[in-house]
Order: structure tokens, then sequence, then C-alpha cells
């Protein structure tokens, strides 16, 4: 069966960068005499996105005139024809390991335990020009911000970029959740399996509450109610993160018992549509994890979310209020509340996947369940702050359920309760 969308970049099929089975002990073999290029814990699951193709059209980390063009223009170019990219993807080094390396040279990348995962065929060594990377991709000269947080607290020490040619070896499964965690190729031959012929991904780095799931609900109704035959992934992101979100493997057990206890959409999903399909929100939700760095970098990022789930295979998006957003140290907003979804209308290059725009969701006693706030402009909605369901859990005691789902809080309650 036809893919239902094709790669990002004018593929036919997503990049494949990664080691066969039958070559891993001969590529082990030949990087082990390689000048070794450590990556960071955060950067490693980019380096296995750029060899499963999730990162297509890359091939590699991107050299300086790639990097530069979606700084200045939020593309990158294939065979004559742009394509929107907006955050540039290169690979950090200390300005000592620069010194020694020079466009033409093999090196080996390895992970923070010192193993090789990769060989980098390098093509370009350039200077890290954070000020400039922070202005583009953050739209802000402040650095009081976890992205900025990122480059010039995390990658303090890496004032130098590579970019090349890569090969990767697979990446080993994590026991907790790898189960979830698909190439493209893989979750292209699922998608078809399934008979849908539009899904519809999802993406969080939160616990869900139920005005987040909602958004969900609402994105999937929406396709069918188009007439498509519709499904939905739950697809969370599970790479690194900011050390006060919950942890992956949390986090996936919560997304877990939502699955498997069919409460996705329960109470909050619109019971004509359901009834009239003799079936429920949970017959079309499908959970998959992306193992990806956050960038915390609102409108910017949720182009990039869309490229992956695009080369993943997903024909549309939910890009909802604040979409991969983090707000200033003082609490101030970077961005508008839904710049996020205007960024879509004003693309510089090509993107094939569409976002399905989803507005703020809230619990309303008037109805007894969730909905858009934007159908409530007289009612006040049931409303909890972040820091009030956060205190709750960590007493060890439930979030009111019209907020979160029973078996959410009871997953993390247990999990934050000191």
């Amino acid at each position: 069966m036809a893919d239902l969308i094709p790669p990002h970049g004018g593929l036919t099929e997503p990049v494949c960068c990664t080691v066969s089975a039958d070559d891993i002990d001969s590529f082990r073999s030949e990087a082990a005499k390689l000048p070794q290029v450590p990556v960071s814990a955060a950067d490693l699951s980019t380096v296995y996105r750029l060899g499963d193709g999730t990162l297509s059209p890359l091939t590699g980390p991107m050299d300086s005139a790639t990097y530069n063009r979606v700084l200045d223009e939020s593309v990158i170019e294939v065979n004559g024809t742009k394509y929107a990219w907006t955050i540039p993807i290169s690979l950090p080094v200390t300005s000592e390991l620069a010194a020694s390396l020079s466009a033409g040279q093999k090196v080996a990348l390895t992970n923070p335990d010192g193993e090789i995962v990769a060989t980098l065929d390098v093509t370009d060594v350039f200077e890290w020009d954070k000020p400039r990377y922070i202005k583009s991709v953050y739209l802000t000269e402040r650095t009081d911000h976890p992205g900025a947080d990122m480059v010039l607290k995390g990658d303090a020490d890496k004032t130098h970029l590579i970019g090349g040619e890569i090969r990767v070896l697979p990446q080993p499964k994590n026991a907790a959740f790898g189960q979830y965690v698909l190439s493209p190729r893989e979750v292209r031959k699922k998608l078809a399996e399934t008979g849908w012929d539009s899904v519809v991904a999802f993406q969080t780095r939160n616990p869900l509450h139920r005005a987040h799931e909602y958004a969900l609900v609402y994105a999937l109704e929406k396709l069918l109610k188009d007439g498509k035959n519709a499904g939905a992934c739950l697809n969370p992101l599970i790479g690194e993160t900011k050390s006060d979100d919950v942890n992956a493997e949390i986090r996936m057990q919560t997304y877990e018992k939502l699955i498997s206890d069919r409460a996705m959409g329960d109470g909050d999903s619109d019971p004509e549509l359901w009834s009239s399909r003799g079936e429920s929100v949970p017959d079309r939700v499908i959970l998959l994890g992306l193992d990806i760095k956050m960038f915390y970098g609102g409108p910017k990022e949720a182009v990039m979310h869309a490229i992956y789930r695009q080369n993943l295979g997903f024909t549309n998006i939910v890009i909802g209020r604040k979409h991969a957003d983090a707000p200033y140290q003082d609490g101030t907003a970077i961005w508008g509340d839904f710049d996020a979804q205007e960024i879509f209308n004003n693309l510089n290059g090509a993107l094939e996947i569409k976002p399905v725009n989803v507005g703020f969701a809230a619990y309303y006693e008037s109805l007894g369940r969730v909905d858009l706030m934007e159908n409530h402009s007289e009612e006040k909605p049931v409303f909890i702050s972040g820091k009030q369901v956060r205190a709750t859990l960590q007493a060890g005691e439930m979030v009111d359920p019209r907020i979160m789902r029973e078996s959410t809080s009871k997953i993390l309650a247990a999990a934050m309760h000191q």
C-alpha cells in the first residue's frame, strides 16, 4: 500500500543512514581506528534520527552554508526546490577538538559512555555564532529562557559546529518503552496496516491533562467530520527535556495506561459522531514515542515538529496554542499564544503535512465535559494552575478528575510524592 504522504524534501522514501545488521561488525572494527568526537546525551538522539530518516532529507549534520541559510531564510534547498526548515542542525564541538578536525576527514562519534555510535565524513568545521542562532531560532535576543540555557550553559564549552555525511549504528531499544519508538519506515508500515487515509499526530512533552487530550480528540473528530477515514497518534517527544519536566519513563506509563484503559476522549468526545459510527475514540488512536530533544523553540519548533511527523508518515499534526512554548525566566511570554499556528501561513518553503489548529480547552460545568474556550465566552472554566497540580501530586494526592484522568494522577503522584 502506498504511503499516505511522502517524506520531506521531495523524497520518495525516508533517508536511511543506519548501518545494516550484516555490516555492523565490519563497521565497528573500521570505526575503532578513527579519531573520536563525543556527542552529548541531548544530541545523541539527533544522531539516531539522522540515521533513521526522521530528519529527512538530511544525510548528516549541516554544513555552514546550509546552517546559515536556515538561520536567514528558514529553508533548505533540494534539487532546486526550497523546503521549510526552521532550526538548523549541526553537531557542537569544543575549540580544541575543532582545531584537530578538517573537511575530508572521517571520525567516529561516541555517546556519553564512550561507545562508538556512528561515523561522520566531515565536510565542514565552523564557528558557532550563538547569539545569532538564539536570535533566529527563538526570535529574541534575550537569553533568560530554556532554549538559550541549552546553548549557553548546556553547551558552554562548545564553540564550533561540524557538518558531514553520517552512518549510524541501530539505536539500542529502551527496555521500558522501546517498543513504541519506531523508525519512519516502521511507522509508515504500521500506518498502512490500519487502512486509514489520514493520521493526525499529537506532539506533547507533558503528561496529559484532559484539556491536552481534548486537542487530540478535537483534531481526530475534525478529520472524520471532513469525510476522512482518519486515525490519530499520541506521539510524545521522549528525548532530552528540561530537568523540571516529568521524565520520559514516567510519562510513557501515563500514556500507556490511557491507551490500555481506552480512556482517551472518555466523556469529552462528540457522542453523535461516534454513536453514528458505532465506534469510540480509542478505536482510532495509537501510541508511538519520538526520541528527539526539545528545543523549547515555540513557533520555529512547531514547524520542526511537523517535519519530523511528515517523515514518520503522518498527514496532519495538532498545533495548539503556545506550542513548544517556554516563557522567559520572569514568567513573561516570548511568543504570542497563537504564533505557532500563524507561522505555518508564512513558510518560505514547501511542507506537505497539514496542521490542525486547536485553541485553548478547559472543563465546563454547564456541559460536564471539556470543550474549546472559544465556545464559552460567558462562562468561567474549571481551572487549576500548574503549580497547584504539581503541589497536589507531590503530596501524593489525586488531581481534580475534571482536570486530569485518575490513572494519570495515580502514576504521577506515586512518582512525585516525596
